[in-house]
């Protein structure tokens, strides 16, 4: 690390908005979609750039253009806790949550990344690395799969080595039980699994669900009712089956909704998404939030960009392979961390978070 200067000021912020089709049309408990689209930020100093992205679309693009860019122009970029700061305090009168917050954290990623290269150390290394790789857990299962691309897709995760497997209900609760029953028998009895409603029942249509769901072993149960509905998460979690858990998080934007979920009892484990909760600084706020309140903390989605934090934070368990993200990560980034024995681990020879953006490759997505 000789010659590396302890100062360089940022120099400027791109930002680049694609949009990538699924490759089957996709639904939950509560939404439908075709297409996701993806926020790219590079930030440079000392002709080095660092990288980040949220998954969000072209608002928040021209929130950073138009506004975080002139916030964080010429500040230290040695000192990514500061920008973090001056960028939250600027947006102050436009309101926290949503566009805003993933704006930021796109911001935020880029600059921690861009730090640790100028430092030419892998990120893991600058946030303090606990564990040599994070276990995960397949996501999908959509609810408009049909009853055959729900099992190869699960089973097929489950040949990977991956431990614990997650899928969607709600939309069509009747029908929820033979789904249920497929998947289950298409992973077999020794593998997890996680069941997300994403907010599609109300606290008592949950309690009826969950004696489904404890009948094919699910252990994990998200966002059963609404995150909104704190008191109603409560209740769910109190009359849950032993060994099933209740799990949500996934929409928080700032500290202050994750200790209001942890006040109140609400969730046995916690999920926080870099690319929503404020990057890695608000990551590392949310990981301490649990520490203290002795809950497990989960990734949300994004895996590339959580490897090296699901990594560093002490209060850990396991995070998100989405299938929707994995398929574009893989498209979009040189790098992508690699899946042994169902986890996946930092690389250490690279520098940062380790990502290169295939420029060239994905053009033909930016809108």
């Amino acid at each position: 690390m000789s010659g590396v200067s302890h100062s360089a000021a940022l120099k400027e912020l791109e930002v680049e908005t694609y949009q990538v089709p699924t490759d089957l049309p996709e639904s939950d408990g509560t939404l439908q979609w075709d297409h996701t689209n993806v926020v790219v930020v590079t930030a440079s100093a000392g002709g080095i750039h660092g990288l980040g992205y949220t998954y969000a679309g072209s608002e928040t693009a021209a929130l950073i253009s138009g506004v975080l860019t002139k916030v964080i122009e010429g500040t230290d970029a040695m000192s990514p806790q500061a920008g973090y700061l001056a960028m939250w305090r600027h947006i102050r009168n436009l309101g926290r949550a949503g566009v805003c917050s993933m704006a930021i954290s796109a911001v935020d990623c880029a600059l921690w990344d861009l730090k640790a290269r100028l430092l030419q150390i892998p990120l893991v290394k600058l946030l303090g690395q606990v564990r040599e790789a994070a276990g995960v857990y397949g996501s999908g299962g959509f609810t408009s799969y049909s009853d055959r691309e729900l099992a190869d897709q699960l089973s097929g995760w489950a040949q990977q080595g991956m431990t614990a497997v997650k899928m969607k209900i709600g939309r069509e609760p009747g029908h929820d039980r033979e789904r249920v029953r497929i998947a289950r028998e298409a992973i077999g009895p020794e593998v997890r699994l996680y069941a997300d409603a994403n907010g599609a029942y109300n606290a008592r249509e949950a309690i009826e669900q969950s004696e489904m769901l404890a009948h094919h072993d699910v252990r994990w149960f998200e966002e059963p009712v609404s995150s909104d509905d704190l008191e109603g998460m409560r209740f769910v979690r109190e009359h849950l089956r032993s060994g099933m858990v209740v799990a949500a998080g996934e929409y928080g934007y700032d500290p202050f909704y994750f200790r209001r979920m942890l006040a109140a009892g609400a969730v046995d484990v916690l999920q926080a998404d870099i690319t929503r909760c404020g990057g890695v600084t608000g990551f590392l706020q949310v990981a301490a939030l649990c520490a203290t309140h002795n809950i497990p903390l989960s990734a949300h989605t994004a895996p590339a960009e959580h490897t090296h934090l699901a990594c560093a934070a002490i209060p850990f368990t396991e995070m998100e392979y989405f299938h929707d993200h994995v398929r574009i990560e893989q498209m979009f980034f040189e790098g992508f961390p690699k899946l042994v024995r169902g986890k996946l681990a930092p690389d250490l020879s690279r520098p940062g978070n380790g990502l290169e953006l295939r420029w060239a490759d994905v053009q033909k997505f930016a809108v």
